[in-house]
């Protein structure tokens, strides 16, 4: 690492981790896996996979804990929308053992956690769903999203999303 690359606090990202960056892309921590590395950026979390690396955006990362040396996400993705709401459904539950973690676990913790204005369940016919105002790396403002628990009326979710959106925008 150059004395400049310090001097900036630029974080070294090993070759093949990462896709090409966007503008503004900063990267902030990377760990090491027995195959490959996560690499945590200012828009999200760069994962390997078969297909190369992938970045899950932070505003997509339901959950993260980290214990015993693992890293533990569920990933969610948009469904749909309800009026100005996004629709979310977890998807996958993904574990990374980290050999050297360094900040890794804080970054992620952090990037979720900040995303996140307000998050609130609300019990509906069949289950219920979790109403998150989140904010979107490199988008300004807030976003809605629904996330709805398994066996949730799905019409009635869409009502009662698209009603909250409305709402929280004023009625525009």
């Amino acid at each position: 690492m150059s004395l400049l690359d310090r001097l900036l606090h630029r974080v070294p990202v090993p070759a093949g981790s990462i896709g090409e960056l966007a503008p503004q892309e900063d990267v902030l921590a990377v760990a090491q896996l027995r195959e490959g590395h996560l690499v945590a950026t200012r828009l999200g979390l760069w994962t390997p996979g078969e297909g190369g690396p992938a970045r899950v955006s932070w505003h997509l990362i339901s959950k993260a804990s980290w214990s015993g040396g693992t890293l533990t996400l569920v990933v969610a993705e948009e469904t749909g929308h309800a009026g100005a709401a996004v629709l979310l459904a977890d998807v996958q539950r993904r574990q990374y053992s980290l050999l050297e973690p360094g900040r890794l676990p804080q970054v992620v913790q952090q990037r979720v956690t900040a995303s996140i204005r307000t998050a609130h369940h609300r019990t509906l016919p069949g289950g219920g769903a979790w109403f998150v105002q989140r904010s979107v790396a490199g988008v300004d403002g807030v976003v809605l999203q629904v996330r709805v628990d398994p066996g949730t009326e799905a019409d009635v979710v869409s009502d009662v999303a698209a009603a909250v959106a409305e709402q929280l925008s004023g009625g525009r």
